[in-house]
């Protein structure tokens, strides 16, 4: 890949001395909507995600290739850049620029970068966070600011929650660049403390297999689901003096329910019961224990389905006809409204499982899913 990369930034730029780095797409294995409410979320690195190349230059101007988005070069100046509604892709770039600006870093050179994405597009894996995290790594490594990790994903959020305009948490941008290979991420969102915990399956396979079904994620349910959950934090914040709502736990649940619209109230019990889960999944993979860790999976569908009400026709069906062909936990990952599925097979079962479940799926829907064999990955890095 770095050969195919070089090759396209001579290719485009006329120039050779360009840096070439790696930023992976992210699966959140379990802890659902919790992020933005301070729990704990659970995911881990993959395999593939954003590559890019990159060169500084002696003027403030920026160029830009995107091998998806692109048909020519994207300039703008470092001096004056706004958003532009014909190139809404390169606003995650420019996020991080203005992003790095708020943070006290001054940019005394532009640059010419390339971009080569083989992540599934639309599938929920994060894509924008793997390419905020490439674009602040390259730009921080490259111009000497000396940022940390934590600092970099911070400025990935402010780009897509100030610039973009996605009322996201900071998983994704955390665990981007955070990630471990053959670990998953126990990441405490409020204070932003974490534990790399082993995740190298012997006997069982990851898999992620994208519905297929195109969303967007400024266009879903999305924010307004984050709305709900602050509209029910106002609300008992000085009742039970939380600043979270996963500061509360499933006990309190009883009580909390006459306090708020139904609809609210089960937002909240997905996001207190799924904090729970995301405790005991992990106490499970310390363990080895790989069928209770897809129990809770199973359960974390089951709340988003109908507690948060994010998964949609063909998210559940696909997570029956998993379950069906012999997956021991499935659930849905990411926003939801589409996108992909997580699920665990034995080993020796894939390609029965595969066979089947593409059947199952196929059936109802009318297309195909597609699927992808995956194990933890290492973070944002150079190559």
């Amino acid at each position: 890949m770095k050969k195919f990369i070089e090759h396209k930034f001579k290719e485009i730029f006329d120039r050779n001395d360009g840096a070439a780095y790696f930023s992976p797409g992210r699966v959140n294995l379990i802890g659902e909507y919790t992020d933005f409410n301070g729990g704990y979320v659970f995911p881990c690195g993959l395999e593939f995600g954003t590559y890019g190349m990159i060169a500084l230059r002696d003027d403030m101007i920026v160029n830009v290739y995107s091998e998806h988005f692109s048909k020519e070069i994207y300039t703008f100046n470092l001096l004056s850049y706004r958003k532009d509604k014909n190139a809404s892709w390169c606003d995650y770039i420019k996020g991080v620029i203005e992003g790095m600006e708020e943070k006290g870093v001054v940019f005394t050179r532009g640059f010419d970068i390339y971009l080569f994405g083989n992540m599934p597009a639309g599938a929920g894996l994060s894509s924008s966070a793997s390419l905020e995290m490439l674009i602040a790594y390259m730009l921080n490594d490259q111009l000497g600011f000396k940022l940390e990790k934590t600092e970099l994903a911070l400025i990935g959020q402010y780009s897509e929650n100030v610039y973009v305009g996605l009322k996201s948490g900071i998983m994704d941008q955390f665990s981007v660049i955070h990630a471990k290979k053959d670990h998953a991420l126990l990441l405490d969102t409020k204070t932003l403390k974490f534990d790399q915990l082993p995740f190298k399956l012997t006997e069982y396979q990851l898999i992620i297999v994208n519905t297929n079904k195109s969303r967007g994620l400024t266009e879903s349910k999305y924010n307004e689901r984050f709305n709900e959950c602050m509209t029910a934090l106002d609300v008992l914040k000085p009742l039970y003096q939380i600043n979270h709502l996963c500061d509360l736990n499933t006990k309190e649940l009883k009580n909390i329910e006459k306090l708020l619209a139904p609809n609210v109230f089960k937002r909240v019990k997905h996001v207190v019961s799924e904090q729970e889960r995301v405790m005991l999944s992990a106490k499970a993979l310390k363990e080895n224990d790989m069928k209770s860790f897809a129990k809770y999976m199973d359960q974390s569908h089951e709340s988003l389905k109908n507690d948060f009400e994010v998964t949609g026709k063909a998210l559940d069906v696909l997570v029956d006809s998993s379950r069906k062909a012999g997956a021991i936990g499935a659930r849905m990952t990411g926003a939801g409204f589409g996108g992909c599925i997580v699920a665990l097979v034995g080993k020796d079962q894939v390609n029965q499982y595969m066979d089947k479940t593409e059947a199952m799926y196929e059936e109802v829907m009318g297309y195909k899913p597609t699927f992808y064999q995956v194990s933890a990955e290492e973070g944002t890095h150079r190559i």
